[in-house]
């Protein structure tokens, strides 16, 4: 990492890039992927606003103290950046660090979670377009809404996008459906959704209602971002 300058926030951007596989050890899938949202907070800021850049540094750091004290990447607690001025460098080398740790290769998928292939696909449960049509109060299903072309014919809708037993789409599934272009690539979609995401420590498809809806929509930005 070249960009994040020399100040505190600097320095300690660069520990955690230096140590980015011992820091996902240490905090877990969970904690890890909440640092990757506030590095992606801190990305965001304009490098001249002093109050959000302390507020997006204070998130980042605030996990970091989840780091056993003897962890190479554990911040002083001194190191606050109360009353300071905020460091321009900072953001970029958030941004730079931010790419380092999406770039990171994912763990291979753990037994029984899917790989995103279209068998795999084909096998979670899905609703028909009847079923479909049903749960969207007799009107016709929202464009952003995953349709698949099944084996026997039909329509098949991943039934992961609707809540267990009744309801409309889930907002956060259209949502990120618009991101992931499925009206142009269902499958593509698809694969997203139920495959193992090293960033979410889990596969999106599961982690819905689990894991904060913006959580799992800068997981699929920055996939998209990365194109």
């Amino acid at each position: 990492m070249n960009a994040s300058g020399d100040g505190p926030v600097g320095r300690a951007l660069r520990l955690i890039g230096k140590h980015r596989t011992a820091v996902r050890e240490a905090l877990g899938d969970q904690r890890y992927a909440s640092l990757l949202t506030k590095l992606e907070e801190l990305s965001a800021v304009e490098s001249d606003d002093g109050r959000a850049f302390r507020r997006a540094w204070q998130g980042v750091r605030q996990i970091l103290l989840d780091l056993p004290f003897d962890h190479p990447a554990r911040l002083p607690d001194s190191v606050r950046l109360v009353g300071t001025a905020p460091e321009p460098a900072g953001v970029a080398g958030a941004q730079e660090l931010l790419a380092l740790l999406l770039a990171t290769p994912a763990p291979a998928p753990e037994p029984g979670v899917s790989d995103g292939t279209s068998d795999d696909i084909l096998r979670s449960p899905a609703l028909s377009a009847d079923e479909v049509h049903a749960r969207c109060g007799g009107a016709a299903p929202p464009p952003e809404l995953i349709r698949l072309a099944g084996p026997q014919g039909g329509d098949r809708y991943p039934a992961f996008q609707f809540p267990t037993s009744c309801g409309t789409p889930y907002e956060i599934v259209l949502r990120i459906n618009r991101l992931l272009l499925a009206d142009i690539d269902p499958w593509g979609a698809a694969a997203w959704w139920l495959s193992g995401n090293t960033w979410l420590g889990g596969t999106p498809a599961a982690l819905l209602g689990r894991r904060p809806d913006q959580e799992l929509a800068v997981a699929a930005a920055a996939l998209v971002e990365g194109d």
